[in-house]
């Protein structure tokens, strides 16, 4: 695969693909199938997927939050080891937010558990591109999660406010 990058909303038969490039990936918690084909049904609007010769080859799925539909949450970042190096997550991201942006979302929050430094320094970087202000603290603690489920700590990310007119630098 080595054609140019097709960015779009996925669609329900993308669930199965995002699914395997979620467990490929072997970072990311991995969700049932069932809720990645519900992801891509229910939240197609805050989510894309990255496309080459029409195989999904990376995305992001979000949501905005009800309390706060200003904002919307990425959930995930995934990109298929074909195409990691490339900086397709920076570009589903930057596709993503200036949808959501034009349709009145103005913060993106993300978690990153402490020792996750490619995301941290993904997520630094789009608020650099975007000219926005980055906090970080946070949110669950390791105890939080279920006895024995052995997860770290996660920390809260929240970038904003989020303006596309003349703020976004893509050359970066």
């Amino acid at each position: 695969m080595s054609g140019k990058h097709l960015i779009e909303s996925p669609t329900k038969a993308d669930g199965a693909a995002l699914w395997r490039i979620a467990r490929d990936s072997q970072k990311l918690d991995l969700n049932s199938p069932y809720a990645y084909l519900l992801w891509c049904r229910d939240f197609a609007e805050t989510s894309v997927v990255a496309r080459v010769d029409g195989a999904p080859v990376g995305f992001v799925i979000a949501y905005r939050r009800p309390a706060q539909p200003d904002a919307a949450l990425v959930w995930q970042v995934a990109v298929d080891a074909s195409q990691r190096g490339k900086g397709l997550a920076g570009q589903l991201l930057d596709s993503l937010y200036t949808r959501l942006v034009d349709d009145g979302v103005r913060y993106l929050e993300t978690t990153i558990t402490p020792d996750n430094e490619a995301s941290i320094r993904l997520f630094a970087s789009f608020a650099k591109r975007w000219n926005a202000a980055l906090e970080s603290g946070e949110l669950f603690a390791a105890d939080d999660f279920p006895e024995g489920e052995g997860h770290a700590a996660e920390d809260l990310y929240r970038i904003g406010p989020l303006l596309r007119t003349g703020t976004v630098n893509f050359a970066e």
